[in-house]
C-alpha cells in the first residue's frame, strides 16, 4: 500500500509537496479503513485528486509513472534521465529533482527516495521504518554507498554497486545482479502499481480471447449490465499472412504450445500444437431479431472502450486477497458519471480493515465530492499558486467544513481552490477566492 508520495522541483511543482494515505482523525466510512496494528495506524484505500486544468493533476501521475518507469526499466548507457524541473524561475532548472516514497508491504513500511539531474542520480536512499526506529539499508550519495551495518559485509553489493552506472538506480541494477535484500520494494513496482492513463490501453486482451480464462467470463457477465450496448466479447480469427513474415518466424520459435502472446492493441497470437491462430478482439451486439452481429472495437464509443480497459483493473482491484494499487488520471474520461461513482462504490464495498488495495484518481467529476461515498482526507485539490507552482490540499485541512456541511458548494464557491481562474471579456474575474486553509466560511 501507498503511505505518502513526495516530490519536488518537477514539471509544475516546485517546492516539496506530499500526498498523505494516511487517516486523519476522521470518523465516517471507518469500517473501510485498513488498520496496521504494528505501527498504530490506518491507511486510506482511496484517495481522489481534484483541480482545475493545469493545477497539477496529471504531472503527479506522470512523477510517480516516472519513478517507477526508472525503477524498472531505467536508463539507457550514456542517456540523459528524462527528468522536466520546474521551469518558471531562474534557479530551478539548475536544482535536483526529488522523489521519496513510503510503502507497506507485508506489514513492514519502507522509504525509498532518490534525487537525480538530468546527468545522474544525485542521492538514493532505502530505509525499513519499524514501529519504534529506522534501520536504513543503504544510502548512495558523492561519498559512495553507505550499507547497513547487517549488510555491510556483503562483499557482493559492493560488486553491484561498482557495476552502477551513473544514470541508474542501484535499486534496478542491484534486482538485476539477483540481489534479494531490496526486491521487495521492486516487486511492488512491478506487481503491485497499476497505472492508467486517460488512453491507455490496460485491458488484458489474450485474457479476453481465452473463452475459458475467468476474465473472460466475468467481463461478458458484467459488460451487458453497463448499458454499453455490448452482449459479448470475442474473437475474429484473422489470417497470419496479414503479419510480417519476419514476425511470424519469431512467434514460431518462441511461443510454446497453448502459449498466447498480444503483439497489437487489439491483436493476440496463440501457437496450438504448431500451429498459429491469430485472433483480433471483437464485440457482439444483438440485432432485433436477436442474432449477433460483429463490431470492431474501432467502431464502439469511446465510453465502451474506456469501459473495457477499465473494468479489469477494477475487478483484479477488488479481487479477495488482492495487493494492487490502482493509480488512474482522468478517471471520468468519456465515462457517464453514475457510471463512475459505480466503479468507486464497488470497489469501496470489498475494503476493509484488514484489506491492502488501494485505488487513486484524478477527476473533474464533482458528483463524486460527496462526504456520503468519500472522507475529508480522503479527497484532495490541486492548487496552482501565482508563481505557476503547484501545491496538493487534503479537504480535511480545512477544519470548517464539517462532515454535514456540502463540501461542493464550498468547493464551487472558491473557497478550497482548485478551480480555473478565468476571465471573459467584459466581465470580472469568475473566481477570484483564493484558497485559505483552515477557513471556509
Amino acid at each position: 500500500m501507498l503511505i505518502r508520495f513526495s516530490l519536488q522541483n518537477w514539471l509544475s511543482f516546485q517546492n516539496e509537496t506530499s500526498f498523505t494515505m494516511l487517516a486523519t482523525s476522521e470518523r465516517q466510512h471507518g469500517d473501510r479503513i485498513p488498520r496496521i496494528a504494528k505501527y498504530q495506524a490506518r491507511v486510506l484505500p482511496i484517495g481522489v485528486l481534484y483541480g482545475g486544468n493545469a493545477s497539477g493533476k496529471t504531472n503527479f501521475f506522470q512523477a510517480l509513472n516516472f519513478v517507477r518507469r526508472m525503477i524498472l526499466e531505467g536508463i539507457a548507457t550514456d542517456r540523459p534521465i528524462p527528468v522536466t524541473p520546474f521551469q518558471l524561475n531562474s534557479t530551478s532548472a539548475q536544482e535536483p529533482t526529488r522523489f521519496s516514497i513510503e510503502l507497506l508491504i507485508d506489514e513492514v513500511i519502507y522509504e525509498y527516495s532518490f534525487s537525480v539531474s538530468r546527468k545522474r542520480v544525485l542521492q538514493e536512499r532505502l530505509i525499513e521504518i519499524r514501529s519504534t526506529s529506522e534501520k536504513i539499508l543503504y544510502n548512495r550519495d558523492d561519498d559512495g554507498p553507505h550499507f547497513h551495518s547487517s549488510l555491510a559485509k556483503d562483499r557482493f553489493l559492493a560488486f553491484a554497486f561498482r557495476g552502477t552506472r551513473s544514470n541508474q538506480l542501484f535499486l534496478t541494477n542491484a534486482v538485476s545482479q539477483k540481489v534479494d535484500n531490496f526486491r521487495p520494494v521492486y516487486d511492488w513496482f512491478a506487481n503491485s502499481l497499476v497505472m492508467v492513463a486517460p488512453d491507455s490501453r490496460f485491458a488484458p486482451i489474450e485474457k479476453f480471447l481465452d473463452e475459458s480464462h475467468p476474465l473472460h467470463v466475468r467481463m461478458n457477465e458484467i459488460l451487458p449490465q453497463l448499458d454499453t450496448g455490448i452482449k459479448r466479447l470475442g474473437g475474429e480469427t484473422i489470417p497470419l499472412e496479414m503479419l510480417p513474415k519476419s514476425l511470424t518466424a519469431e512467434l514460431r520459435n518462441d511461443l510454446q504450445d497453448g502459449e498466447t502472446v498480444r503483439i497489437g492493441p487489439e491483436l493476440a497470437v496463440t501457437n496450438t500444437q504448431g500451429e498459429l491462430r491469430g485472433k483480433k478482439l471483437a464485440t457482439y451486439h444483438l440485432r432485433d431479431d436477436g442474432t449477433e452481429v460483429q463490431f470492431d472495437m474501432d467502431h464502439e464509443a469511446d465510453g465502451s472502450k474506456r469501459v473495457i480497459n477499465l473494468l479489469p483493473a477494477f475487478l483484479e482491484l477488488g479481487a479477495a486477497g488482492s495487493k494492487k494499487v490502482l493509480v488512474v488520471d482522468e478517471i471520468d474520461r468519456s465515462l457517464h458519471t453514475l457510471l463512475t461513482r459505480k466503479l468507486i462504490e464497488s470497489y469501496l464495498d470489498t475494503c476493509s480493515a484488514k484489506s491492502r488495495t488501494q485505488l487513486l484518481l484524478t477527476t473533474h467529476d464533482l458528483s463524486l465530492m460527496d462526504q456520503k461515498l468519500l472522507r475529508r482526507d480522503e479527497m484532495w485539490v490541486a492548487e496552482r499558486d501565482f508563481s505557476g507552482s503547484s501545491h496538493l490540499i487534503p479537504f480535511s485541512d480545512f477544519q470548517e467544513t464539517r462532515y454535514d456541511k456540502d463540501i461542493r458548494k464550498s468547493y464551487l464557491q472558491g473557497r478550497m481552490g482548485g478551480l480555473p481562474h478565468l476571465w471573459l471579456e467584459g466581465t470580472d474575474l469568475i473566481t477570484p477566492v483564493v484558497a485559505t486553509q483552515g477557513n471556509t466560511e
